[in-house]
């Protein structure tokens, strides 16, 4: 017997003998969709369609398979005397990139030493290897105040270049239809493909697709835009592992439906040379100087990663930034953040501030972090290919919802996440410049919200809501289809937790 089998087995047997010896709480209760078996293993199962909720495990620092590395400092920097601290900081960080990297492309640690340090521009990492590293993250240990009235990021995390298709890669994938959950499929030719290869898996935008969801429906206003198919051109990142025949094998799994009738789907091989990986924040109070409780003009996010893969951002605490506390740009790709908290926002409460841990990227992780007064404090934007998972987060004092915010995100988990306000996955209309469906293959897990609305789209798959305890509220719009809802205000949901038990049962194989 596997390692999960026998934690599960025990986790499953200790609930119960809890619930029915101690407590008298009613016994632990599974989903339909994804269970635990009497055997100890995760099960899957399919709708009419063959579409399951997606294994979410394979996401943040390395996939979740390396634990992130803590190394000595070979740098260390103290705060100016008087004035702006940022040049030495950047210093610090120049010296470190000009060092080769280690076996596991570790350039070197920088400890900024217990301290204020004020900044009035932004410090900047674009090159693999480096840590910046505090002495803590409260108001009296390592402390860095963005200074000024500039809208910026005070750390900018960021590679060079962009993705680049390898020409002459492109092939077909020849199944009619792929479904949610899919690791592998059929593809018109497999001479090119060996494991180890890093692929897009391409789905393309198309009109009969925009019209099936109804995105050239949307109720117009000022500024309404109706959704068009080049904007949805989707490029997932995923590794070959196997080939087969004529079968190709991936690590993480398909999140979206790749239907024949809306175009099929491709893959081909890409490269991305300028992308930086190996970069860690941690440790560290950042805080942005502001006039008063709206202000916006000063520091606009504390950490941004883009064109990063492979990084981390670890027990900061973010105060008073006007947008986020961290933000994953297009480009950034298995980011873990963890223990991290955005605190007491300073804009206006209205579109475009206060989004607390923002995603753009794929295959991230957000675990263990706390929001207050922020309005989308755990979001993601438009055209957003997963899997990303939110886990164990909490929101109080919230001015707006959660979930993804606009124009189709794809294969987010919501799990353990505890708010004082709403968790939205729903058709948007007219909001913004015509949000329309925010997105698909959204999994909401065991949370905790005043209230909820989750929807599924007319077409290419489904949302989920899990043991939610919180109210159902119909949503922006009465009339749109219901997403798949199971056991709310239900307690004892076992698993408790998707995401984990994902990963145990993976790496416990």
């Amino acid at each position: 017997m596997s390692a999960f089998k026998y934690v599960i087995i025990g986790l499953a047997v200790g609930v119960t003998f809890v619930c029915n010896a101690q407590t008298k709480l009613p016994p632990a209760w599974q989903s339909s969709l994804v269970r635990i078996s009497d055997e100890g293993t995760l099960m899957y199962v399919p709708d009419e369609d063959g579409n399951t909720i997606p294994d979410f495990s394979r996401v943040g620092y390395h996939h979740g398979d390396k634990s992130i590395p803590v190394y000595p400092a070979v740098k260390e920097v103290f705060p100016a005397e008087e004035g702006d601290s940022g040049a030495l900081i950047q210093q610090a960080i120049d010296e470190v990139a000009r060092r080769s990297p280690d076996e596991n492309g570790h350039r070197g640690t920088i400890l900024l030493k217990r301290g204020v340090y004020k900044i009035a521009g932004t410090i900047v990492i674009h090159t693999s290897g480096i840590v910046l590293k505090g002495e803590g993250d409260n108001i009296n240990e390592t402390r860095l105040i963005a200074t000024g009235k500039e809208r910026r990021s005070l750390i900018q995390v960021k590679g060079r270049g962009d993705m680049q298709e390898v020409l002459g890669t492109r092939v077909k994938i020849t199944d009619d239809f792929v479904p949610v959950g899919s690791h592998s499929f059929c593809v018109s030719s497999t001479g090119g493909f060996k494991a180890g290869d890093r692929v897009i898996v391409y789905r393309p935008g198309t009109q009969e697709w925009i019209h099936a969801i109804k995105m050239d429906q949307i109720v117009e206003r000022k500024g309404t835009r109706q959704w068009t198919p080049q904007e949805y051109n989707l490029a997932f990142e995923r590794e070959i592992v196997k080939v087969k025949g004529n079968r190709i094998f991936i690590d993480n799994p398909v999140v979206m439906q790749m239907d024949k009738r809306f175009g099929g789907g491709e893959v081909y091989t890409y490269r991305f040379d300028g992308r930086i990986s190996e970069v860690g924040v941690s440790d560290i109070c950042f805080e942005s100087e502001f006039e008063d409780y709206e202000d916006l003009e000063h520091a606009w996010i504390a950490v941004k990663l883009d064109k990063a893969e492979n990084c981390w951002v670890k027990n900061i605490t973010a105060r008073y930034f006007a947008y986020s506390a961290v933000s994953c740009e297009r480009s950034a790709k298995n980011v873990s953040v963890i223990d991290c908290r955005c605190l007491e926002s300073k804009s206006l409460i209205t579109g475009g501030y206060r989004y607390s841990f923002n995603n753009w990227g794929q295959q991230n992780l957000f675990m263990n972090c706390q929001a207050t007064e922020g309005r989308h404090d755990y979001v993601t934007g438009a055209q957003v290919c997963g899997p990303n998972v939110f886990y164990n987060c909490t929101a109080s004092q919230t001015f707006a919802d959660i979930g993804p915010h606009h124009r189709w995100a794809i294969g987010t988990l919501y799990d353990n996440i505890v708010t004082d306000g709403e968790i939205n996955v729903q058709d948007r209309g007219q909001m913004g410049s015509g949000h329309g469906w925010a997105g698909v293959t959204q999994v909401v897990w065991n949370c905790r919200v005043k209230r909820a609305a989750v929807q599924s789209p007319w077409t290419s798959g489904k949302n989920y809501c899990i043991g939610l305890k919180g109210e159902k509220y119909p949503g922006h719009f009465t009339d749109r289809p219901d997403g798949i809802w199971e056991g709310r205000n239900e307690i004892n949901i076992f698993p408790r937790s998707l995401y984990m038990a994902q990963l145990m049962a993976r790496q416990n194989k």
